[in-house]
Parts: structure tokens; C-alpha cells; sequence
């Protein structure tokens, strides 16, 4: 007797459950954005996504057959044979991290999460691309360095400008009493040379750690390429040829000129030593926006419209270990004696507090380009330019009294020297502590004249505000080693009181003393 086969709907079900399963895994594995990857306990690949030609750039086909050892960055080859043999031993999830080497020869960092099948004998693998996660990581690690790195330079420049007032003050107040003697007064105004030169180098350095005083103005980029043009022919010699091209309608920049144009000249110092035996120097202007899409991809970036400068040269280039560390204080390629590293440094940290953005592009053999990115003054704003000032006269006492609180004992004594040898009549502190002890005394005081950062637990702010609970009318003048930026950022800094930066000279000290007791704000 024949058995006679029903074609019953409820058998029919599992079967449509696994296909309709099956093909949404397939859906999954041809549309998938990470690379999904399947693979014998040998390490071959048996089926590959499409995805592997966007990540890896080789066609699934390339690659299906294949051991991975071919795709795999060498480095990783053991830390990935010892995951998939764990995989195979505890038959559970696997997470981990390789690296394979794309077609064009590029290292791609991936993520992977795997599992084993013992009854497929095969290995599971979706891995995710990590590029440009990593690109990002490594900005932020570089911006994070590079505050670092300006926090200590800041540090040191504020502490070098303590020395410097000494120097410059003690050459000044030697110069009056050698000025009969020929060969010592020559001998002052070298000591005098040497720290102009000191102060700025920790110019430089604060201009890295973005602690400089700015002045920012409008200003027109083309006027300052072509008349910096003009001089850096003449500066880097007749081997370099020097060019310009100018956009024809550019935004105006809201950027101090005189740190764009020292700025400029760094820049084109760099060049002309990457150009040994000649070359060319090209400074353009342009206008540029720096969309969200560019912000993402450079993490220190505020999306908007910048006025642009960009100086290339022909030169040597730069290796990608070299652009790393480029914008770093004192780093430099130059041997020893020829330069300080703080050209790109400085201008670095310029265009940063100018809330500016810095990119350079470079390849070895053919040359760099760097590219400033300044804010765009707001529409309608016109350049403005400085009228000349006559020099002053050193205005003296009228018989004021004044107390100076300097922690730095050897800062504090050129302070007094000079202020006396103007004719005022000077008390002195350490800190702030001793300030208000002699605040509290019944005296005359007719000017507080100190540093605003100090030790143990006052600040000059703090010294003020405790200095005027008793006497409400007290004049007052801050001075600093930081810059106002910097000290406002603190919070240190009271708008409605002067600041004068060291190092000071007699006249600047002077001047600023005088103005802060006639109710006058600095120049």
C-alpha cells in the first residue's frame, strides 16, 4: 500500500520563517556599513560584505579564499590569532582591536566584536571602521597637550618677567648714574640690549600660551600682504622669489596688525630655511567659511567666516612626525644655534587667542603651506590706524605716597628705586597680608601699586577689595607678568583699575603711576 503525501500549511511554516529569516540577514550583510566577515578556523575567509571595498578598498571577491594574514597589519597578526583561539575555547563573544592594511597601502584601525560556531566550524566577525574616530582622539589628545604645554610656558614666561623687571629697571637706574663714563654706560646698554631681547622671547612664549596682550583692530589683509611682500623681498634675498595674490573683495580681519605681521615674517623665515638654494614664497588672502562639516574634523574649529592668509613655499616639505610637533614650543629641525623653535609656536598661539584656527599642509619634496584663519570683522567696521605719538616727558611726583606690594623682593626693590627717584615718597610690602597691616595703619597712602598674582592665599583683587572696605577712595594700579587676557580669564582683574605688564620701563611705570592717580587709563 502506497503512502500518499500531504503538502499541509502548517509544515509549510517553518520553512517560510527561515527564508523570510535568511533574507533579512542577507539584507543586513549587503547593506551593513561595518565589515562583516566570515572565516574557517584556519583564518580563511569564506564570505566577505560588500562594505570591505568603501573600508578596505578590495571587492569581496579579492579577499574571499584568502587568509586574513594577507589583510592584517603585521603587528596585530598575534594579538588576532590569539583572540580567535580563545573564541574557539570559551565559544563566547569576542571584543577586541586590529588593524588591516587597505589596497592603497593605508592602516585602518578596526573594532571588532566576534563570536565562534562549533557546529559551523566558522569564526563571525562585524568589524567598525575607527579613522576618523581616531583622527578625532588624536586632535583632542594634541589640543589637550598643546594647553598643556601653554599652561607651563605661560608659567615660565610670568616668572622670566619678574627677572626681566630687575634687569631692565636696575640697567635703567645705572645708566643715569654711569652716564660720564663712557665705557660703563656702553657696558649698561648692552645689559639693557640683552633684556629687550629676553623680553621678547617670553613675548613669543606668552604669545604660545595665548597670554599676550592683543590689540586687535580692523584691518585690511590685502594692505598687510602686499607692504610685508615689499619688505620680505628685500629681507630673504635674491634667490626667493617673493609673490602675491590678493582676493579681489576680502573680508576684513578683526586681528592685532602688529602680531599678524611678525606672524607673517616667522612664516617666511621658516620658508627660506626650507628653501636652501632658492625657491619660491607665495602669500595669498582669501575668504573662507569653515562649515560645521570642517569643524567636526578639526575639533578646535567655531564654525563661520574667516579672513584668510595663506603662506606657501617650495621647499623641502615636512614628514607627518614633523607637522605632529610643528606648532610645539622649541621644537625645531634647525641646528643648533639657528633659532629658538618659537617661530610656528608663536604664531600658533597669535592666531588661537585671536580666536583664529592654524592648518598646515605639507608633503616632503614639495614644500608647505600654511594657512591663518583669522575672525572676520563684523560688516561695515573700517580699518583703523593709530595716529603717531610724540614721546612723552617722564612725569614725576607731586608729593603722593605710595605702597607697593611685590612678592618677588628683587622686583619690588626697582620698583621702589625708580618710584623714588621720581620723587614719590614709597611703603612696601611682600604680600598682602603685610599690605593690609599698613592699610590699617593711620597714614596717608595715596596709590596701591601691586602685583595682582601672589602667594599665600591674596591676590592683588583680593587686597583691593580688602584695602577699600577701609579706605573706599583708594587709588590703585595692578601689574602683572600674565597678560590681561589671561588674568580676566582668572577672574583677577577689575576693568576700572590699570594694569601695567612687566617688564616695565621707567617711563612706562611712570606714565602708568601718574594716570592711575589723575583717574586716566592707559595707553
Amino acid at each position: 500500500m502506497s503512502v500518499q503525501r500531504t503538502d499541509r500549511a502548517e509544515d509549510r511554516e517553518p520553512d517560510r520563517e527561515l527564508q523570510a529569516i535568511h533574507s533579512v540577514n542577507q539584507r543586513i550583510f549587503e547593506t551593513s556599513l561595518d565589515l562583516i566577515l566570515i572565516v574557517d578556523r584556519r583564518g580563511t575567509f569564506i564570505r566577505v560584505s560588500p562594505s570591505a571595498a568603501i573600508i578596505l578598498g578590495y571587492q569581496p571577491e579579492e579577499m574571499v579564499g584568502r587568509s586574513a594574514i594577507e589583510f592584517l597589519y603585521s603587528d596585530d597578526l598575534d594579538s588576532t590569532r590569539n583572540e580567535m583561539r580563545l573564541a574557539r575555547r570559551g565559544r563566547e563573544m569576542r571584543n577586541f582591536a586590529c588593524r588591516y592594511v587597505r589596497k592603497d597601502g593605508r592602516i585602518v584601525p578596526l573594532v571588532w566584536t566576534g563570536v565562534w560556531s562549533e557546529p559551523d566550524q566558522q569564526h563571525f566577525f562585524i568589524g567598525r571602521d575607527m579613522t576618523e574616530h581616531v583622527k578625532l582622539e588624536t586632535q583632542l589628545r594634541q589640543a589637550q597637550k598643546m594647553e598643556a604645554i601653554g599652561q607651563l610656558t605661560g608659567g615660565i614666561a610670568h616668572d622670566f618677567n619678574n627677572i626681566l623687571t630687575i634687569i631692565i629697571g636696575m640697567a635703567e637706574l645705572l645708566s643715569a648714574d654711569v652716564a660720564n663714563d663712557p665705557q660703563l654706560l656702553a657696558m649698561v646698554k648692552s645689559i639693557d640690549e640683552a633684556a629687550a631681547r629676553g623680553a621678547q622671547l617670553t613675548q613669543r612664549m606668552l604669545s604660545f600660551a595665548r597670554k599676550q596682550p592683543l590689540q586687535a583692530r580692523v584691518i585690511d589683509l590685502n594692505e598687510t600682504v602686499v607692504r610685508m611682500a615689499t619688505m620680505l623681498q628685500r629681507t630673504l634675498g635674491e634667490d626667493i622669489a617673493v609673490r602675491t595674490a590678493v582676493a579681489e573683495n576680502p573680508w576684513r580681519a578683526l586681528v592685532d596688525p602688529s602680531q599678524l605681521e611678525d606672524a607673517i615674517l616667522n612664516l617666511a623665515v621658516n620658508a627660506r630655511d626650507a628653501m636652501p638654494n632658492g625657491g619660491r614664497l607665495l602669500i595669498e588672502t582669501a575668504n573662507a567659511h569653515l562649515d560645521e562639516q570642517y569643524a567636526v574634523q578639526n575639533v578646535e574649529v567655531a564654525p563661520g567666516d574667516y579672513a584668510a592668509i595663506i603662506v606657501t613655499d617650495s621647499g623641502t616639505g615636512m614628514s607627518a612626525d614633523v607637522m605632529e610637533h610643528a606648532l610645539e614650543p622649541f621644537f625645531t629641525t634647525k641646528d643648533v644655534g639657528r633659532g629658538t623653535g618659537l617661530g610656528l609656536s608663536m604664531v600658533y598661539g597669535f592666531v588661537k587667542q585671536s580666536r583664529g584656527h592654524v592648518k598646515i599642509y605639507s608633503e616632503i619634496g614639495h614644500g608647505t603651506s600654511v594657512r591663518l584663519y583669522l575672525p572676520r570683522a563684523e560688516s561695515g567696521a573700517t580699518a583703523s590706524i593709530p595716529a603717531a605719538a610724540d614721546a612723552p616727558e617722564t612725569p614725576r611726583s607731586s608729593g603722593e605716597t605710595i605702597l607697593v606690594v611685590e612678592d618677588d623682593a628683587g622686583a619690588r626693590k626697582v620698583a621702589v628705586t625708580i618710584l623714588n627717584s621720581l620723587g614719590y615718597r614709597v611703603l612696601e610690602a611682600e604680600d598682602g597680608k603685610t599690605a593690609l597691616a599698613i592699610l590699617h595703619e593711620d597714614r596717608t597712602i595715596d596709590l596701591l601699586f601691586t602685583d595682582l598674582i601672589m602667594p599665600n592665599g591674596m591676590s592683588g583683587h583680593d587686597l583691593l577689595r580688602k584695602a577699600r572696605e577701609r579706605r573706599p577712595e583708594l587709588k590703585a594700579l595692578f601689574t602683572s607678568g600674565y597678560s590681561k587676557q589671561f588674568i580676566e580669564g582668572r577672574g583677577e582683574f577689575d576693568s576700572n583699575v590699570p594694569l601695567v605688564g612687566k617688564p616695565y620701563r621707567k617711563q612706562r611705570l611712570a606714565d602708568a603711576i601718574r594716570g592711575a592717580l589723575e583717574g586716566r587709563a592707559l595707553p
